[in-house]
């Protein structure tokens, strides 16, 4: 008779999984940091008009989102609910990092704002059809707490390093081909077919490698949009969870943002090919490396923490330490590339929490649900935060847009090596990555601290469901027999 399951995973099981959040980190990083300013800059479109363009872009994610995740919870295969989208979306995913970056030759702003928007939606839906699914694997293939944010760790270790490699490599690449004469397009382009066909790997080794266990045997259940909305709502731990998590990454995004203006236009005085002295490198990659890295590097240091004081208290540690650095960033000085490279390293450690610790609060809701409904919705759950993840990055790029645009924001004129914006734009940038950032994550600390599913009630939770399934079981052996 083989083993029961306890939960535990393999090491080796871990890594391959952890993997799928290179392709996600990836793709994020490129347009967390990067769409907003290669849209005003390279596309040359109006501030005010590209967050317009993207906005309307992440509407679509209402609805696909919600209902990829209703299509993995009802598909059924040999190879299981979730791995069949990895197989079949892995490299359409990569080709979408080219429709994202490419700049059209139009003239027209409107005509540039629809080309935006379409190409915004399109590389989303995609992302979606692999995310999704990759997401929803984590409560199917354990349903332990703490193996949980174990889980969660190994992809941080990848989500992170892919973030290293891509917001220190992409300002290299496009400042490279700039200086050999090529246009910042040619640039971005050459970035996101590197970054989107190592994006399409991760998700094809998962196929072949995970296999999906708690989940396999749940019912076929056809769900409506209303449904889902009523399913989700009523689960009040999701509420606290996908508040926190919202203004957790609206925080995070925003920052990020707002982070390559402040270098450029601030800390370089508007030299867009700025580089660190002594170290050679351009100042964006420098400042992101060096606080992805850190956030790396302490990464171990969260879960240590979190296991002995649990995720809730640990975040809001980390959201409180992250606040007070960034009501710091408004004042240092022009020209300051040191005390850069400092803040970004203090600000790294919480970035590191900020990345794994909701991420490993978030699939606890799932069991709370089954305990309550008797039926597991992972597809619904995750459907839902991977449009809210997406909201959080188009939000951002639209409070940040916009303020530019009425702050007087101007795109630099083409084959421009220095440009300086007016103060207003200045000071735009340095109040919505100081005071605003700082708000936010108060905010999410509260919400946080609100959080009504803890260690102690989550492994209560888990031993009444046990208790339910030992009986279910016991119900249809007995049935069997007679």
């Amino acid at each position: 008779m083989p083993k029961a399951f306890d939960g535990r995973l393999k090491v080796s099981t871990k890594i391959v999984y952890g993997t799928g959040d290179w392709g996600l980190a990836a793709f994020n990083t490129l347009r967390q940091i990067f769409y907003a300013i290669f849209l005003t800059d390279v596309v040359r479109l109006d501030p005010r008009l590209a967050s317009i363009a993207v906005l309307i872009g992440v509407i679509w994610d209402a609805v696909n989102d919600p209902l990829v995740g209703v299509l993995s919870d009802k598909t059924r295969t040999r190879w299981g609910r979730r791995r069949p989208f990895l197989l079949i979306f892995a490299v359409p995913y990569g080709l979408a990092f080219l429709v994202l970056w490419w700049a059209p030759p139009f003239e027209s702003q409107v005509l540039l704002m629809v080309t935006v928007m379409l190409a915004y939606a399109l590389s989303d839906t995609l992302q979606t059809l692999v995310i999704v699914p990759f997401h929803a694997l984590t409560p199917e293939m354990t349903p332990d707490y703490d193996e949980r944010t174990s889980l969660a760790g190994y992809r941080m270790f990848f989500n992170f390093l892919a973030s290293i490699v891509t917001a220190m490599a992409a300002p290299m690449i496009v400042t490279a081909v700039m200086a050999r004469g090529g246009t910042s397009q040619q640039g971005y382009i050459l970035a996101a077919a590197v970054f989107g066909a190592s994006a399409a790997v991760p998700y094809l080794l998962i196929f072949f490698s995970v296999r999906e266990r708690t989940g396999k045997d749940a019912p076929r259940e056809i769900v409506t949009m209303r449904e889902i909305v009523r399913i989700a709502w009523k689960n009040i731990p999701f509420r606290y969870a996908t508040l926190l998590y919202m203004l957790n990454w609206v925080a995070f995004d925003l920052t990020g943002v707002v982070l390559p203006y402040l270098l450029i236009y601030w800390i370089g005085k508007g030299d867009l090919l700025a580089k660190v002295p002594g170290l050679g490198l351009p100042i964006a990659s420098a400042v992101l490396g060096v606080m992805m890295i850190t956030a790396t590097v302490v990464l171990p240091f969260w879960i240590m923490l979190s296991k002995r004081i649990g995720k809730r208290r640990s975040f809001i540690f980390a959201l409180a330490f992250w606040a007070v650095l960034l009501l710091v960033v408004p004042f240092v000085p022009q020209g300051a590339y040191a005390l850069t490279l400092v803040l970004a390293v203090a600000i790294g450690v919480s970035v590191s929490a900020a990345h794994v610790l909701p991420d490993a609060i978030f699939p606890d809701v799932i069991e709370w649900d089954e305990l309550r409904t008797g039926k597991r919705h992972e597809g619904i759950y995750y459907g839902a935060k991977n449009f809210i993840r997406k909201l959080t990055t188009a939000f951002a790029i639209f409070i940040v847009l916009q303020v530019l645009g009425w702050l007087g924001y101007a795109a630099p004129p083409k084959g421009a090596t220095a440009f300086t914006q007016p103060a207003s734009a200045l000071w735009g940038i340095r109040i919505l990555i100081g005071p605003v950032g700082a708000a936010l994550l108060v905010a999410t600390a509260v919400v946080t601290w609100l959080y009504p599913l803890d260690k102690e009630r989550f492994n209560r939770v888990r031993r009444l469901l046990e208790r339910r399934r030992a009986r279910r079981a016991s119900n249809r052996d007995a049935a069997a027999v007679n």
